[in-house]
Protein backbone atom coordinates (compact mmCIF):
# COMPACT_ATOMS: atom_id res chain seq x y z
CA UNK A 1 0.00 0.00 0.00
CA UNK A 2 1.30 3.52 -0.98
CA UNK A 3 -0.06 6.57 0.99
CA UNK A 4 0.42 10.21 -0.22
CA UNK A 5 0.39 13.29 2.44
CA UNK A 6 -1.14 16.41 1.62
CA UNK A 7 -0.41 19.64 4.08
CA UNK A 8 -3.90 21.50 2.47
CA UNK A 9 -6.54 21.92 0.46
CA UNK A 10 -4.77 22.86 -2.45
CA UNK A 11 -1.96 19.98 -2.33
CA UNK A 12 -4.10 17.86 -2.20
CA UNK A 13 -6.31 18.33 -5.21
CA UNK A 14 -2.81 18.61 -7.07
CA UNK A 15 -1.66 15.53 -5.59
CA UNK A 16 -5.60 13.84 -6.47
CA UNK A 17 -5.21 15.19 -10.01
CA UNK A 18 -1.63 14.22 -10.64
CA UNK A 19 -2.09 9.87 -9.29
CA UNK A 20 -4.31 7.37 -9.46
CA UNK A 21 -6.18 7.15 -5.83
CA UNK A 22 -8.03 4.56 -4.45
CA UNK A 23 -9.38 5.78 -1.28
CA UNK A 24 -8.71 9.41 0.70
CA UNK A 25 -8.88 10.39 4.11
CA UNK A 26 -9.24 13.93 4.64
CA UNK A 27 -9.88 16.28 8.07
CA UNK A 28 -12.49 18.89 8.15
CA UNK A 29 -10.92 21.85 9.29
CA UNK A 30 -6.76 22.42 7.10
CA UNK A 31 -5.07 25.82 6.93
CA UNK A 32 -6.29 26.73 3.60
CA UNK A 33 -10.11 25.28 3.63
CA UNK A 34 -12.09 23.06 4.94
CA UNK A 35 -12.90 19.37 4.08
CA UNK A 36 -16.15 20.02 2.22
CA UNK A 37 -14.59 21.81 -0.42
CA UNK A 38 -12.08 19.28 -1.18
CA UNK A 39 -14.27 16.55 -0.76
CA UNK A 40 -16.24 18.39 -3.52
CA UNK A 41 -13.34 18.56 -6.13
CA UNK A 42 -12.86 14.24 -4.98
CA UNK A 43 -16.03 13.49 -6.23
CA UNK A 44 -16.26 15.60 -9.48
CA UNK A 45 -12.91 14.21 -10.44
CA UNK A 46 -13.78 10.75 -9.36
CA UNK A 47 -17.60 10.10 -8.31
CA UNK A 48 -16.36 6.38 -7.23
CA UNK A 49 -13.28 7.19 -5.10
CA UNK A 50 -14.29 6.59 -1.40
CA UNK A 51 -13.80 9.19 1.36
CA UNK A 52 -13.52 9.08 4.78
CA UNK A 53 -13.99 12.44 6.50
CA UNK A 54 -12.32 13.30 10.24
CA UNK A 55 -13.31 16.33 12.58
CA UNK A 56 -12.92 17.55 16.25
CA UNK A 57 -16.41 19.28 15.93
CA UNK A 58 -18.62 16.52 15.30
CA UNK A 59 -22.43 17.52 14.96
CA UNK A 60 -25.61 15.93 13.02
CA UNK A 61 -25.48 18.40 11.02
CA UNK A 62 -22.07 18.32 9.92
CA UNK A 63 -22.26 14.54 9.58
CA UNK A 64 -25.89 14.82 7.80
CA UNK A 65 -23.92 17.33 5.24
CA UNK A 66 -20.84 15.07 4.51
CA UNK A 67 -22.91 11.81 3.56
CA UNK A 68 -25.22 14.18 1.10
CA UNK A 69 -21.45 15.51 -0.43
CA UNK A 70 -20.37 11.72 -0.85
CA UNK A 71 -18.73 10.75 1.68
CA UNK A 72 -17.81 7.06 2.72
CA UNK A 73 -18.11 7.94 6.39
CA UNK A 74 -18.08 10.45 8.73
CA UNK A 75 -16.08 10.18 12.55
CA UNK A 76 -15.21 12.23 15.33
CA UNK A 77 -11.80 12.07 16.72
CA UNK A 78 -9.90 10.90 18.19
CA UNK A 79 -10.29 7.57 15.80
CA UNK A 80 -9.02 4.24 16.80
CA UNK A 81 -6.68 3.53 13.93
CA UNK A 82 -7.74 -0.01 13.74
CA UNK A 83 -11.19 0.58 13.12
CA UNK A 84 -9.72 3.23 10.68
CA UNK A 85 -7.47 0.97 8.93
CA UNK A 86 -10.73 -1.07 8.78
CA UNK A 87 -13.19 1.14 7.12
CA UNK A 88 -10.56 2.02 4.92
CA UNK A 89 -9.86 -1.57 3.53
CA UNK A 90 -13.38 -2.13 3.59
CA UNK A 91 -14.40 0.91 1.34
CA UNK A 92 -11.74 0.15 -1.10
CA UNK A 93 -13.01 -3.32 -1.30
CA UNK A 94 -16.54 -2.31 -1.90
CA UNK A 95 -15.07 -0.01 -4.72
CA UNK A 96 -13.30 -2.63 -6.45
CA UNK A 97 -16.44 -4.53 -6.06
CA UNK A 98 -18.39 -1.89 -7.80
CA UNK A 99 -16.05 -1.72 -10.15
CA UNK A 100 -16.15 -5.41 -11.42
CA UNK A 101 -19.58 -5.35 -11.42
CA UNK A 102 -20.13 -2.18 -14.01
CA UNK A 103 -17.39 -4.25 -15.95
CA UNK A 104 -19.60 -7.67 -15.86
CA UNK A 105 -22.61 -5.74 -16.82
CA UNK A 106 -21.21 -3.44 -19.72
CA UNK A 107 -19.64 -7.51 -20.76
CA UNK A 108 -23.17 -8.64 -20.74
CA UNK A 109 -24.26 -5.87 -22.58
CA UNK A 110 -22.10 -5.81 -25.32
CA UNK A 111 -22.39 -9.74 -25.96
CA UNK A 112 -25.97 -9.34 -25.88
CA UNK A 113 -27.37 -8.99 -29.50
CA UNK A 114 -29.31 -6.00 -29.78
CA UNK A 115 -33.07 -7.07 -30.15
CA UNK A 116 -33.96 -4.45 -32.75
CA UNK A 117 -30.90 -5.38 -34.74
CA UNK A 118 -31.93 -4.87 -38.62
CA UNK A 119 -33.68 -2.51 -41.21
CA UNK A 120 -37.72 -4.45 -42.12
CA UNK A 121 -40.25 -2.87 -41.66
CA UNK A 122 -41.26 -5.64 -38.72
CA UNK A 123 -38.36 -4.76 -36.67
CA UNK A 124 -39.00 -0.88 -36.70
CA UNK A 125 -42.60 -1.46 -35.83
CA UNK A 126 -41.43 -4.16 -32.96
CA UNK A 127 -38.77 -1.18 -31.67
CA UNK A 128 -41.61 1.37 -31.90
CA UNK A 129 -43.97 -0.30 -29.68
CA UNK A 130 -41.18 -1.29 -27.17
CA UNK A 131 -39.87 1.98 -26.65
CA UNK A 132 -43.73 2.96 -26.25
CA UNK A 133 -44.11 0.46 -23.42
CA UNK A 134 -40.85 0.55 -21.84
CA UNK A 135 -41.49 2.51 -18.62
CA UNK A 136 -44.62 1.10 -18.21
CA UNK A 137 -45.59 -1.11 -15.14
CA UNK A 138 -48.19 -3.30 -16.96
CA UNK A 139 -47.71 -6.83 -17.30
CA UNK A 140 -45.85 -7.56 -20.72
CA UNK A 141 -46.56 -11.05 -22.47
CA UNK A 142 -43.70 -11.39 -25.45
CA UNK A 143 -45.19 -13.77 -28.26
CA UNK A 144 -42.51 -15.73 -30.62
CA UNK A 145 -41.28 -18.79 -31.74
CA UNK A 146 -38.30 -20.58 -30.29
CA UNK A 147 -34.76 -18.97 -30.97
CA UNK A 148 -36.79 -15.48 -31.98
CA UNK A 149 -34.95 -13.30 -28.88
CA UNK A 150 -37.75 -13.14 -26.32
CA UNK A 151 -35.75 -13.39 -23.43
CA UNK A 152 -32.80 -10.50 -25.14
CA UNK A 153 -36.09 -8.34 -25.58
CA UNK A 154 -37.07 -8.58 -22.16
CA UNK A 155 -34.06 -7.86 -20.41
CA UNK A 156 -33.87 -4.89 -22.88
CA UNK A 157 -36.84 -3.85 -21.48
CA UNK A 158 -36.08 -4.11 -18.28
CA UNK A 159 -32.60 -2.49 -18.07
CA UNK A 160 -34.53 0.62 -19.73
CA UNK A 161 -37.35 0.35 -17.71
CA UNK A 162 -38.04 2.59 -14.54
CA UNK A 163 -36.72 -0.62 -12.48
CA UNK A 164 -33.58 -0.96 -14.60
CA UNK A 165 -31.47 -0.17 -11.17
CA UNK A 166 -33.21 -3.42 -9.60
CA UNK A 167 -32.79 -7.39 -9.90
CA UNK A 168 -33.92 -9.19 -13.00
CA UNK A 169 -35.24 -12.49 -12.13
CA UNK A 170 -35.98 -14.97 -14.98
CA UNK A 171 -37.17 -18.33 -14.69
CA UNK A 172 -37.89 -20.74 -17.78
CA UNK A 173 -41.25 -22.42 -17.23
CA UNK A 174 -41.44 -24.98 -19.77
CA UNK A 175 -41.05 -28.95 -18.63
CA UNK A 176 -41.73 -28.09 -14.56
CA UNK A 177 -43.44 -30.35 -12.51
CA UNK A 178 -46.16 -28.22 -10.22
CA UNK A 179 -44.27 -28.63 -6.91
CA UNK A 180 -41.11 -27.73 -8.38
CA UNK A 181 -42.43 -24.72 -9.90
CA UNK A 182 -44.08 -23.59 -6.94
CA UNK A 183 -40.97 -23.56 -4.75
CA UNK A 184 -39.09 -21.65 -7.33
CA UNK A 185 -41.61 -18.83 -7.73
CA UNK A 186 -42.99 -18.59 -3.87
CA UNK A 187 -40.27 -20.40 -2.14
CA UNK A 188 -41.26 -22.57 1.32
CA UNK A 189 -40.89 -23.03 4.94
CA UNK A 190 -38.51 -25.11 6.64
CA UNK A 191 -40.40 -29.05 7.00
CA UNK A 192 -42.98 -28.20 3.95
CA UNK A 193 -42.03 -31.56 2.07
CA UNK A 194 -39.72 -34.22 2.85
CA UNK A 195 -36.09 -32.65 2.32
CA UNK A 196 -37.40 -29.02 2.85
CA UNK A 197 -34.66 -28.90 6.08
CA UNK A 198 -34.36 -24.84 5.52
CA UNK A 199 -36.50 -22.18 4.52
CA UNK A 200 -35.84 -20.68 1.22
CA UNK A 201 -37.23 -17.54 -0.46
CA UNK A 202 -38.84 -17.88 -3.86
CA UNK A 203 -37.91 -15.60 -7.03
CA UNK A 204 -40.92 -13.38 -6.79
CA UNK A 205 -39.58 -12.77 -3.11
CA UNK A 206 -35.75 -12.30 -4.36
CA UNK A 207 -37.01 -9.98 -7.13
CA UNK A 208 -39.27 -7.60 -5.12
CA UNK A 209 -39.06 -4.54 -6.74
CA UNK A 210 -37.61 -5.72 -10.12
CA UNK A 211 -38.61 -7.35 -12.74
CA UNK A 212 -39.69 -11.11 -12.73
CA UNK A 213 -39.52 -12.73 -16.73
CA UNK A 214 -41.54 -16.03 -17.07
CA UNK A 215 -40.45 -17.65 -20.60
CA UNK A 216 -42.44 -20.32 -21.45
CA UNK A 217 -45.70 -18.98 -19.11
CA UNK A 218 -48.29 -21.19 -21.52
CA UNK A 219 -46.65 -24.44 -19.20
CA UNK A 220 -47.32 -23.15 -15.88
CA UNK A 221 -49.52 -25.97 -14.35
CA UNK A 222 -53.39 -25.44 -13.89
CA UNK A 223 -52.92 -25.20 -9.97
CA UNK A 224 -50.20 -22.61 -10.21
CA UNK A 225 -51.85 -20.22 -12.40
CA UNK A 226 -54.46 -18.99 -9.53
CA UNK A 227 -51.31 -18.26 -7.23
CA UNK A 228 -49.94 -16.34 -10.18
CA UNK A 229 -52.85 -14.25 -10.59
CA UNK A 230 -52.96 -13.39 -7.18
CA UNK A 231 -49.66 -11.69 -7.17
CA UNK A 232 -50.35 -9.83 -9.81
CA UNK A 233 -53.88 -8.83 -8.67
CA UNK A 234 -53.41 -8.44 -4.79
CA UNK A 235 -49.13 -8.17 -4.71
CA UNK A 236 -49.73 -11.24 -2.30
CA UNK A 237 -48.37 -14.46 -2.41
CA UNK A 238 -47.77 -17.59 0.13
CA UNK A 239 -44.36 -19.87 0.57
CA UNK A 240 -45.20 -23.49 0.89
CA UNK A 241 -46.02 -24.46 4.48
CA UNK A 242 -46.61 -21.04 5.30
CA UNK A 243 -49.65 -19.66 7.05
CA UNK A 244 -49.19 -15.79 6.52
CA UNK A 245 -49.12 -13.64 3.19
CA UNK A 246 -45.82 -11.85 1.81
CA UNK A 247 -46.52 -8.49 -0.02
CA UNK A 248 -44.42 -8.33 -3.10
CA UNK A 249 -43.65 -5.61 -5.90
CA UNK A 250 -42.61 -7.03 -9.12
CA UNK A 251 -43.21 -6.22 -12.97
CA UNK A 252 -44.20 -9.54 -14.74
CA UNK A 253 -42.86 -10.02 -18.27
CA UNK A 254 -43.65 -13.35 -19.95
CA UNK A 255 -43.17 -14.88 -22.99
CA UNK A 256 -44.57 -18.22 -24.79
CA UNK A 257 -43.85 -19.72 -28.49
CA UNK A 258 -47.62 -20.76 -27.68
CA UNK A 259 -50.95 -20.22 -28.65
CA UNK A 260 -52.56 -18.80 -25.44
CA UNK A 261 -56.03 -18.31 -26.87
CA UNK A 262 -56.19 -22.07 -28.09
CA UNK A 263 -54.81 -22.77 -24.39
CA UNK A 264 -57.54 -20.85 -22.82
CA UNK A 265 -60.51 -22.67 -25.27
CA UNK A 266 -59.41 -25.84 -23.90
CA UNK A 267 -59.31 -25.24 -20.40
CA UNK A 268 -55.66 -25.22 -20.05
CA UNK A 269 -54.92 -21.94 -19.08
CA UNK A 270 -57.32 -19.92 -17.38
CA UNK A 271 -58.67 -16.80 -18.53
CA UNK A 272 -58.56 -14.48 -16.08
CA UNK A 273 -54.56 -14.90 -16.20
CA UNK A 274 -54.72 -14.77 -19.79
CA UNK A 275 -55.97 -11.20 -19.71
CA UNK A 276 -54.25 -10.17 -16.78
CA UNK A 277 -50.75 -10.92 -18.60
CA UNK A 278 -51.21 -10.10 -22.13
CA UNK A 279 -52.38 -5.80 -21.72
CA UNK A 280 -49.46 -5.21 -23.52
CA UNK A 281 -48.85 -7.84 -25.83
CA UNK A 282 -45.70 -7.81 -28.14
CA UNK A 283 -44.70 -10.10 -31.04
CA UNK A 284 -41.19 -11.09 -32.30
CA UNK A 285 -41.60 -12.17 -36.09
CA UNK A 286 -39.44 -15.24 -36.79
CA UNK A 287 -35.89 -14.53 -39.34
CA UNK A 288 -38.32 -16.00 -42.40
CA UNK A 289 -40.35 -12.75 -42.22
CA UNK A 290 -37.61 -10.55 -41.81
CA UNK A 291 -35.17 -11.84 -44.25
CA UNK A 292 -33.56 -8.47 -45.16
CA UNK A 293 -32.20 -8.50 -42.02
CA UNK A 294 -30.10 -11.29 -42.34
CA UNK A 295 -27.02 -10.53 -44.01
CA UNK A 296 -27.17 -7.56 -40.67
CA UNK A 297 -27.50 -10.32 -38.14
CA UNK A 298 -25.49 -12.94 -39.69
CA UNK A 299 -22.43 -10.19 -40.50
CA UNK A 300 -22.90 -8.87 -36.46
CA UNK A 301 -22.94 -12.83 -35.14
CA UNK A 302 -19.75 -13.42 -37.16
CA UNK A 303 -18.15 -10.30 -35.71
CA UNK A 304 -19.02 -11.27 -32.18
CA UNK A 305 -18.00 -14.92 -32.40
CA UNK A 306 -14.59 -13.70 -33.93
CA UNK A 307 -13.68 -11.00 -31.18
CA UNK A 308 -14.64 -13.59 -28.36
CA UNK A 309 -12.17 -16.03 -30.27
CA UNK A 310 -9.45 -12.95 -30.70
CA UNK A 311 -9.42 -13.07 -34.02
CA UNK A 312 -9.98 -12.14 -37.54
CA UNK A 313 -13.41 -11.45 -38.49
CA UNK A 314 -15.47 -14.05 -40.98
CA UNK A 315 -17.21 -13.61 -43.83
CA UNK A 316 -19.74 -15.18 -46.07
CA UNK A 317 -18.61 -15.78 -49.69
CA UNK A 318 -22.11 -14.64 -51.85
CA UNK A 319 -23.55 -18.42 -51.83
CA UNK A 320 -23.60 -18.73 -48.30
CA UNK A 321 -25.21 -15.73 -47.84
CA UNK A 322 -27.87 -16.53 -50.50
CA UNK A 323 -28.16 -19.88 -48.37
CA UNK A 324 -28.72 -18.26 -45.25
CA UNK A 325 -31.48 -15.34 -46.78
CA UNK A 326 -32.85 -18.57 -48.27
CA UNK A 327 -33.25 -21.27 -45.71
CA UNK A 328 -36.47 -21.29 -43.16
CA UNK A 329 -34.84 -20.97 -40.05
CA UNK A 330 -37.24 -23.41 -37.77
CA UNK A 331 -34.45 -21.94 -34.49
CA UNK A 332 -34.14 -18.68 -35.74
CA UNK A 333 -31.48 -16.61 -34.42
CA UNK A 334 -30.41 -18.92 -32.29
CA UNK A 335 -30.32 -21.75 -34.55
CA UNK A 336 -28.22 -18.66 -36.84
CA UNK A 337 -26.35 -18.26 -33.33
CA UNK A 338 -25.35 -22.04 -33.75
CA UNK A 339 -24.76 -22.79 -37.59
CA UNK A 340 -22.11 -19.81 -37.61
CA UNK A 341 -20.42 -20.46 -34.61
CA UNK A 342 -19.35 -24.05 -35.66
CA UNK A 343 -19.04 -23.24 -39.07
CA UNK A 344 -16.18 -20.42 -37.62
CA UNK A 345 -15.16 -23.86 -35.68
CA UNK A 346 -14.57 -25.92 -38.66
CA UNK A 347 -13.98 -23.73 -41.23
CA UNK A 348 -10.12 -23.72 -43.00
CA UNK A 349 -10.67 -20.17 -44.20
CA UNK A 350 -11.84 -16.63 -42.96
CA UNK A 351 -14.45 -16.66 -45.67
CA UNK A 352 -16.75 -19.15 -44.83
CA UNK A 353 -18.88 -21.28 -47.97
CA UNK A 354 -21.71 -23.18 -47.85
CA UNK A 355 -20.32 -26.21 -46.71
CA UNK A 356 -18.59 -24.87 -43.72
CA UNK A 357 -22.57 -24.05 -42.52
CA UNK A 358 -23.75 -27.41 -43.18
CA UNK A 359 -27.31 -26.55 -43.72
CA UNK A 360 -28.22 -30.23 -44.98
CA UNK A 361 -31.76 -29.33 -45.49
CA UNK A 362 -33.66 -27.38 -48.19
CA UNK A 363 -36.15 -24.63 -47.14
CA UNK A 364 -39.57 -26.04 -46.25
CA UNK A 365 -38.28 -29.79 -46.91
CA UNK A 366 -41.16 -32.28 -44.91
CA UNK A 367 -40.20 -35.44 -43.75
CA UNK A 368 -41.34 -38.88 -45.36
CA UNK A 369 -42.94 -41.98 -43.62
CA UNK A 370 -39.35 -43.15 -42.76
CA UNK A 371 -38.96 -40.31 -40.29
CA UNK A 372 -36.43 -38.89 -43.61
CA UNK A 373 -36.53 -35.57 -44.95
CA UNK A 374 -37.57 -36.12 -48.51
CA UNK A 375 -36.17 -34.65 -51.61
CA UNK A 376 -38.84 -32.80 -52.39
CA UNK A 377 -40.88 -29.96 -50.81
CA UNK A 378 -44.25 -30.62 -50.66
CA UNK A 379 -46.83 -26.81 -51.95
CA UNK A 380 -49.24 -27.62 -49.43
CA UNK A 381 -48.11 -28.29 -46.07
CA UNK A 382 -48.24 -25.32 -43.82
CA UNK A 383 -45.23 -23.43 -42.33
CA UNK A 384 -46.22 -25.39 -38.29
CA UNK A 385 -46.61 -28.54 -40.43
CA UNK A 386 -43.08 -28.25 -42.08
CA UNK A 387 -41.87 -27.07 -38.89
CA UNK A 388 -42.82 -30.01 -37.39
CA UNK A 389 -42.10 -32.25 -39.79
CA UNK A 390 -38.29 -31.00 -39.93
CA UNK A 391 -37.94 -31.09 -35.94
CA UNK A 392 -39.50 -35.20 -36.02
CA UNK A 393 -37.01 -35.77 -38.66
CA UNK A 394 -33.84 -34.87 -36.98
CA UNK A 395 -35.52 -36.92 -33.86
CA UNK A 396 -35.59 -39.60 -35.79
CA UNK A 397 -31.90 -39.28 -37.11
CA UNK A 398 -31.09 -39.06 -33.61
CA UNK A 399 -32.88 -41.74 -32.43
CA UNK A 400 -34.84 -40.24 -30.30
CA UNK A 401 -32.25 -37.68 -28.29
CA UNK A 402 -33.76 -34.66 -26.35
CA UNK A 403 -30.40 -32.91 -26.08
CA UNK A 404 -28.74 -34.08 -29.46
CA UNK A 405 -31.30 -32.97 -31.52
CA UNK A 406 -32.16 -29.89 -29.55
CA UNK A 407 -28.13 -29.14 -30.19
CA UNK A 408 -28.79 -29.79 -34.22
CA UNK A 409 -32.02 -27.78 -34.32
CA UNK A 410 -30.46 -24.71 -32.32
CA UNK A 411 -32.87 -24.72 -29.63
CA UNK A 412 -33.50 -25.47 -26.00
CA UNK A 413 -33.64 -28.73 -24.79
CA UNK A 414 -36.88 -27.43 -22.44
CA UNK A 415 -38.31 -25.68 -25.76
CA UNK A 416 -38.08 -29.53 -27.70
CA UNK A 417 -39.28 -30.80 -24.62
CA UNK A 418 -42.07 -29.35 -24.53
CA UNK A 419 -43.27 -29.69 -28.11
CA UNK A 420 -42.94 -32.93 -27.67
CA UNK A 421 -44.93 -33.36 -24.54
CA UNK A 422 -47.61 -31.37 -25.86
CA UNK A 423 -48.08 -33.78 -28.52
CA UNK A 424 -46.47 -30.75 -31.62
CA UNK A 425 -44.32 -33.20 -32.64
CA UNK A 426 -43.99 -37.43 -32.64
CA UNK A 427 -40.60 -38.50 -30.83
CA UNK A 428 -39.42 -41.94 -32.33
CA UNK A 429 -39.02 -44.56 -29.64
CA UNK A 430 -35.16 -44.89 -28.94
CA UNK A 431 -34.51 -48.80 -29.86
CA UNK A 432 -33.39 -51.00 -26.55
Amino acid sequence: MHITEAEGVRDAQEKFDGGNIDAAILDFSLPDGDGMELLAHFKDADPEVPVIVLTGQGSIELAVRAIKEGAEQFLTKPVELPALYSLLMRAVENKRFRQQSLVTQSKAQRDRLNPFLGTSTAMRRLEELARRVVRSESPILIQGETGSGKGVLAKWIHENSLRADEVFMDLNCAGLEREFLETELFGHERGAFTGAVHAKPGLLEVADRGTVFLDEIGDIDLAVQPKLLKVLEAHKFRRLGDVRDRTVDIRLISATHRDLRELVRKQLFREDLFFRITIIPIRIPPLRERQQDIPLLSREILQRIASKRGCSAFELDNAAMATLVEYSWPGNIREMHNVLERAAQIARHRILSVKDLELQYPVNTPSNGNGRLAAGAESYLTLREVESRYIEAILHEESGSIDRAARRLGISRSSLYSKVRNKEVERPVAPC
